[in-house]
């Protein structure tokens, strides 16, 4: 998985915070799990340190579930989740209805009109677009704007947020103990019902973030360009925002078709912990989620994404600072080798005794940054493990390549040496206790091993799996993977001359 290498070893640094023992059996201890009738799975942490409650709900659905030409969708129904419900976020639910369908009828008509092309005029499209406009200003007459998300903070909530990533789509927040029923409330009746109000003004709103995040930025730039020249076939090559002009047409139809296939609970996990009692928590489960109609899984994607057989190369213009991404294909988090990725990241990579920063940053000096990424963009199916590079002062990017040529090939040549291994190892089981010692943390953690690994317990055997790693395994693996003809680069070039644009 994306995480694997950065909070996997979690488990073993968080171990004597959280329980004196040590061990697995004892933290089995303070779990609960329960599946309710219609499929949506619990996983409840009783700690009582401190009267507060993390929750976090993990859909198995992102980006990578996009149908074609609605791009972005994922993300988009996302928004609408903060948008609450008939009765959470409007003064006139019945009202707020048939506006609502107004708007739609008005899109209709507009949409309609534009497929005519050459029948049509100018002055149809601008009296549609007006009417449009007139029917999203009355439907934002019944809205209480942010009512949801303001109920959650004047009741103590904190860390309110939520996140799409190609493979899954998370909700999550905190709340005081005693407002525990109230989340139960607040959080089933936005996926029981969920209110499509202010969909268009939410929609500039994702287009916007795609105009920051890649337009205006020459690293999501390359990225984008990578992904889409390394992947050619599975739907990890699609940007997980979206394409511009799908976002741009993206309707209310698409984004209920997608909850209505993706939302249903047995294909969401919800992970607690804190200051709860587990029984109480299943009576409110089943109270409140037991209302979500089961309903089938929806299929996954099946597109395999073919052999790779040569180098790739793509260049983007930009007056930036240079900067290049080498990416190798590797397989899925669910492969053997998986650890091995991630002790091989953490050796090239991983602070200033790792690889890449001692030849290339420190010894050498050629680079401000050569950095690795050992799963990307997302860990469900086959991706990429990455190489991040940035000339210093006075050198390129062909010479930086070429550097990096020679460290691979000498990787794959010597075995890393018992003392590396061990450090990688120690560093990586270490890595972030502090950064995420926390129930929110932990509820994380619990539903992403949970539903990518069938059990949360992988929490703590990923651990011993890292262990198991040997230096014949890095060479093996470095040697199969990091090859010319597995290999896609991406870089940036200066403009042409004079045209400030594409050569």
């Amino acid at each position: 998985m994306k995480f694997i290498r950065l909070i996997a070893p979690l488990a073993a640094a968080l171990l004597p915070v959280l329980l004196p023992a040590q061990n697995l059996k004892e933290f089995e201890k303070n779990v609960t799990e329960f599946t309710l009738s219609n499929g949506l799975h619990f996983i409840v942490l009783e700690r009582h340190a401190a009267p507060v409650v993390s929750f976090h709900t993990y859909v198995n659905a992102g980006s990578v579930d996009d149908p074609k030409g609605r791009t972005g969708v994922a993300h988009m129904f996302e928004h609408v989740a903060f948008k609450g419900t008939p009765e959470i976020g409007g003064t006139n639910p019945a009202a707020e209805k048939l506006a609502l369908a107004s708007v739609e009828k008005a899109y209709d008509a507009l949409e309609a009109e534009k497929r005519k092309g050459d029948k049509t005029t100018e002055a149809k499209v601008k009296a549609l677009s007006e009417a449009l406009d007139k029917a999203m200003e009355k439907a934002g007459e019944y809205v209480e704007p942010n009512l949801y998300p303001r109920i959650i903070e004047e009741n103590g909530g904190v860390g309110m947020n939520a996140s799409t990533s190609e493979d899954s789509t998370n909700y999550f927040y905190n709340f005081p103990a005693n407002r525990t029923e109230l989340w139960f409330y607040l959080e089933s009746a936005r996926f029981l019902k969920p209110m499509f109000r202010e969909f268009y003004k939410e929609r500039s709103v994702v287009r916007e973030e795609r105009r920051m995040r890649t337009e205006s930025d020459p690293q999501g730039k390359l990225m984008e360009a990578l992904l889409g020249t390394a992947i050619m076939a599975h739907p990890y090559r699609i940007p997980g925002v979206g394409w511009a002009s799908d976002i741009e047409n993206l309707r209310v139809a698409d984004a209920k078709e997608f909850y209505e296939k993706y939302y249903v609970p047995a294909n969401m996990t919800i992970s607690i912990a804190g200051d709860v009692v587990p029984a109480k928590i299943k009576q409110l489960a089943e109270t409140y989620f037991g209302r979500l109609p089961k309903k089938s899984l929806p299929e996954r994607v099946i597109t395999e994404e073919p052999e790779q057989a040569g180098t790739r190369r793509v260049e983007i213009e930009s007056p930036a600072q240079p900067m290049e991404l080498i990416a190798y294909h590797r397989p899925d988090q669910n492969d053997k080798d998986d650890a091995v990725f991630d002790v091989i990241d953490g050796v090239l990579s991983s602070g200033r005794t790792s690889i890449l920063y001692k030849t290339l940053v420190r010894d050498k000096q050629i680079a401000l940054a050569a950095e690795a990424e050992a799963t990307l963009p997302g860990g469900k199916y086959p991706g990429l493990f990455m190489f991040y590079l940035m000339p210093n002062q006075g050198h390129t990017l062909p010479e930086l390549e070429k550097e990096l040529d020679t460290v691979l090939d000498q990787f794959k040549k010597d075995k890393v040496d018992t003392a590396t291994l061990a450090r990688v190892k120690t560093r990586t089981r270490a890595g972030l206790i502090h950064q995420l010692d926390s129930n929110a943390g932990l509820a994380q953690l619990l539903a992403s091993y949970h539903v990518n690994y069938g059990d949360w317990r992988k929490l703590f055997t990923s651990i011993e799996d890292i262990d198991k790693v040997t230096a014949d395994d890095v060479q093996r693996v470095a040697k199969q993977y990091f090859t010319p003809q597995n290999r896609t680069i991406a870089l940036t070039v200066q403009p042409a001359e004079g045209n400030g644009g594409a050569k």
